[in-house]
């Protein structure tokens, strides 16, 4: 149980120490008669006890829990009892011809209220600086959390759009059912391995890039599909499956709209580690496509963004009247 308490508060014990000594060495110790006064030490001592009677005990149990009433009930009968041990023990034992000699209630006020005060107001903000610390690492642990289950949801978003398209291909007998299906394999499993880290490098997600906008090419050759990927240095990483959202949607946009003359450019460099990247679609306006520019999987890269380039990326979606438009700038490193 001592074991357990002293883990606990292994942290306020360091810091009352050095705070001890530092107020001893200030309040004993004069360069003009060097000699340590430990008196003095008595009394920083009574004034210490005190304070953690109220800093552990009163606080906690009676002050954060609004129990405002007996807190200072209880704090004025600390200090009255600090009082009475100041003036009818310590200075009887140190000064019994000076100080001893009198009592009066105003001076000892003065000499209890700025120590207490000190030891207080240093466990409030040990209290405030742990408190800041916790709802730090539930942040943390929230964001965390939020980026897998968002993350999660990009794989069977993704496979359920393919499988629907390699039942088609099956049931026409296509020739590149078997290429289609290798390509998704590939795809897979860079989603389900390569991708488990917080960050990949940007050159592997550029190549992963083209892997997917290589499946749909297979499947609609009739396509103008263009991508192009340029100044991508080996260091520059970048969160997994941000980039391919845009694609996909891209991709949904024109085909659910088009049978033909479908156009869509990609592109993708960087600059000074800025990644700059645009994609473009063409679209039937007149096809019901409403709620593809609002679907589930650019909410869920829009938060992405915001939980991991918070004020560190620029996203402009426009849309006019035959082109859907995305314009993506990240800042990779600081």
């Amino acid at each position: 149980m001592a074991l357990n308490w002293f883990r606990r508060y292994k942290k306020d014990l360091i810091y009352w120490s050095v705070l001890i000594i530092l107020l001893f060495l200030f309040v004993a110790y004069d360069k003009r008669d060097p000699q340590i006064r430990w008196s003095d030490l008595a009394f920083i001592l009574n004034y210490f006890g005190a304070s953690l009677i109220i800093n552990y005990i009163l606080i906690p149990r009676f002050l954060y829990q609004k129990k405002y009433v007996p807190f200072w009930i209880c704090a004025l009968l600390v200090l009255v009892i600090v009082g009475l041990i100041e003036e009818f023990v310590l200075e009887q034992i140190f000064y019994p011809d000076t100080r001893a000699q009198y009592f009066n209630v105003l001076l000892t006020l003065f000499d209890i209220t700025p120590p207490m005060m000190l030891f207080v107001g240093f466990k409030f903000a040990l209290d405030a600086f742990d408190k800041q610390n916790r709802i730090e690492k539930l942040h943390r642990i929230a964001t965390e959390n939020e980026l897998q289950f968002l993350t999660a949801q990009i794989h069977p978003h993704f496979l359920f759009n393919n499988l629907n398209n390699i039942y088609a291909h099956a049931l026409e007998q296509a020739p590149e059912t078997p290429q289609i299906v290798l390509q998704l394999s590939t795809i897979l499993r860079y989603m389900l391995y390569d991708c488990r880290k917080d960050f990949v490098f940007l050159k592997n997600e550029s190549s992963h890039l083209e892997e997917f906008i290589n499946l749909y090419r297979i499947q609609h050759k009739d396509a103008q599909i263009d991508f192009h990927s340029s100044h991508v240095l080996s260091h520059q990483k970048i969160a997994p499956l941000i980039l391919i959202v845009f694609v996909e949607n891209a991709f949904k946009h024109s085909f659910s709209s088009q049978t033909d003359s479908i156009k869509i450019k990609i592109k993708l460099y960087t600059e000074n580690d800025t990644l700059f990247f645009d994609c473009e679609n063409s679209y039937d306006q007149v096809s019901n496509t409403e709620n593809l520019s609002n679907g589930i999987g650019l909410k869920n890269v829009k938060s992405r963004l915001n939980l991991v380039y918070p004020r560190k990326h620029q996203l402009k979606i426009q849309q006019t009247e035959h082109k859907f438009h995305v314009s993506l700038q990240i800042k990779l490193s600081e």
